[in-house]
């Protein structure tokens, strides 16, 4: 089963790995075994940094064959139960060995210190949870909100923080990787993008990007 979802919102520590019971297996390749279900099962555990994947497959104990229930959408109480002990231990995984903050506070100081500029909340029935930075000509050049990760396409019910802001048409095909940058939610894809707030965003282009959005609108 695929946990690569993490990579989404957390930069991994790799330092850290060692210390969570992974083995290097070569080229930014590590693999932990957990037992499961009372050692009925063995979890075979397998991160690629460089590919940002993240897979858990499970093992019978007793005759080492894999045990393909658990790789299927959904087969009863017990393979339930299987599901659930593993994601916790993905959990573990995402807390010991990956820096999961937003960049959501670090992200508003910026902006304020860059261009004065304070939140604007224009849809008080979703405040606080949506708000926008304006330029001088009162247009906004960064729309803050919290939304889910399906929304933009991805697996999950997660709530992450995201912005959208203007970009240049001809650039946004090449700006977006569905990774950190995407086609913007809720508005022109032809002028906009969406950028999320997460761990996983590289900060620079985040502020470069966000100078673009101000000097755009501010033409």
């Amino acid at each position: 089963m695929d946990y690569s979802y993490i990579f989404r919102s957390a930069k991994i520590k790799k330092d850290s790995l060692k210390a969570a019971g992974f083995v290097s297996t070569g080229n930014d390749n590590y693999k932990k075994q957990v037992p499961v279900s009372n050692g009925d099962f063995n979890a075979e555990i397998t991160l690629s940094i460089s590919k940002e994947v993240l897979t858990v497959h499970l093992f019978d104990s007793a005759t080492g064959e894999k045990y393909a229930l658990f790789d299927m959408p959904a087969h009863g109480a017990f393979v339930a139960s299987l599901k659930e002990e593993v994601q916790k231990i993905i959990d573990d995984i995402k807390a010991k060995c990956f820096v999961t903050d937003d960049l959501k506070d670090d992200f508003i100081s910026w902006i304020k210190s860059k261009f004065g500029a304070e939140p604007d909340y224009p849809w008080p029935d979703d405040a606080p949870y949506s708000f926008v930075f304006r330029c001088p000509n009162q247009k906004w050049f960064a729309l803050v909100m919290r939304i889910k990760y399906r929304q933009l396409g991805l697996t999950g019910d997660e709530n992450v923080w995201v912005v959208n802001m203007k970009a240049e048409q001809d650039a946004i095909p090449n700006l977006v990787d569905q990774k950190s940058i995407f086609p913007a939610w809720h508005m022109n894809k032809k002028h906009w993008i969406t950028v999320l707030l997460s761990a996983a965003t590289d900060f620079e282009k985040l502020c470069e990007l966000t100078q673009k959005s101000y000097e755009l609108v501010t033409r």
